[in-house]
């Protein structure tokens, strides 16, 4: 008798190679329509952020404090583990 829902359990999956010279599917790099260049272009005027940029201030707040060994674990003031 044949299932009539899917055998649960594991799937394999098969690897299909490409046929001899395809190249592979990238889709191309489109530039961005003028709208988003002159916004970006006004905020970058402003100092703003911009999207894909490296922002010095973000990586500073975002950076791990310095001497990340100087934390210290406050005492169980019970001493039953919690």
């Amino acid at each position: 008798m044949t299932p009539t829902h899917p055998v649960a359990g594991r799937r394999r999956r098969v690897f299909v190679p490409a046929p001899a010279g395809a190249a592979p599917a990238v889709p191309p790099h489109l530039p961005d329509p003028p709208i988003y260049r002159e916004l970006m272009r006004t905020w970058a005027d402003r100092g703003r952020t911009l999207p894909g940029r490296h922002d010095p201030e973000w990586a500073r707040l975002a950076a791990p404090p310095h001497g990340l060994g100087d934390f210290t674990v406050p005492r169980d003031p019970l001493g039953d583990g919690r």
